[in-house]
């Protein structure tokens, strides 16, 4: 559909982005305090529900012609699936100490850089951006003219599926984890035994499906593509998948799960062809 109103949509970045700097930053002044910065993580979540906020009641002030149904659904959509993860990351580092990752990131700070200095450089700020960035085709969706459509159900159902992977798989991992006998040991059953990574697979889909609020307007789509791409990337090459399996390699038992589970997209248990 034609006529998306690219000066209102416009407009609203700027909020957006002060959004996510607004978390970004409330989140590393509770860090300096605590001195642990792993509560980072679960300002990503926070991140996206507040630049979603912002941007539905942005386009609503603006009055734009924009779907209302569409903007407050996928801002409802994008606000449920962000809580969930900040709130699951947050239990799951309660009582803690800081995050081998960022203890491992925050030692090569340079001579006369603090660790905190440093790890509002090199952690904070890219993630705000980067939460920016993802969360474009959000901003998008408020802006889509036309009722909705079979791409918007198409969207709701992708999410939902994104959302049941990364739920259940999480849930599966903490009753995994909360056992003795499986202390050490690598987590193969339920949905981790049709693909690795259930989580990463899960926001995956969540932020296709959140892409899929956009076709309407073909401009606004192609404009906004490169959000889901570098998810994906992240997910598969980046922080995600590639970052964790590198740790995971080393742990008994790694050769033959990789060898019998999908790395990322969900494949019958015990029949996945060859290890990616």
């Amino acid at each position: 559909m034609n006529g998306f109103p690219w000066a209102e949509f416009a407009r609203g970045l700027a909020p957006a982005a002060g959004a996510a700097a607004l978390v970004m930053g409330v989140t590393y002044a509770l860090a300096r305090r605590e001195g642990v910065h792993r509560i980072v993580d679960s300002a990503w979540g926070a991140g996206f529900a507040a630049v979603a906020l912002v941007s539905w009641a942005l386009s609503l002030g603006l009055g734009t012609r924009g779907d209302a149904a569409r903007a407050t659904l996928a801002a409802a959509l994008t606000v449920v699936w962000g809580l969930r993860l900040a709130v699951h990351i947050g239990r799951r580092g309660r009582g803690h100490g800081e995050d081998p990752r960022y203890e491992r990131m925050l030692s090569r700070a340079p001579q006369g850089t603090s660790r905190d200095q440093y790890a509002l450089r090199v952690v904070y700020l890219p993630q705000g951006a980067l939460v920016w960035l993802v969360s474009l085709p959000v901003q998008a969706a408020m802006y889509v003219r036309g009722p909705l459509g079979a791409a918007d159900w198409c969207a709701v159902a992708l999410w939902a599926l994104g959302l049941l992977f990364e739920s259940v798989g999480d849930a599966q991992m903490a009753r995994f984890k909360s056992g003795p006998a499986h202390r050490g040991r690598l987590m193969d059953r339920g949905l981790w035994a049709w693909t690795r990574h259930p989580n990463y697979f899960g926001d995956f889909c969540v932020w296709w499906g959140l892409f899929l609020f956009t076709p309407a307007a073909p401009g606004a789509a192609g404009a906004v593509l490169v959000a889901p791409l570098v998810m994906s990337y992240l997910l598969v090459f980046g922080s995600g998948k590639a970052l964790l399996e590198r740790s995971m390699s080393r742990r008994e038992g790694w050769d033959r799960y990789a060898s019998r589970t999908s790395g990322f997209f969900p494949w019958p248990p015990g029949v996945w062809p060859k290890r990616p």
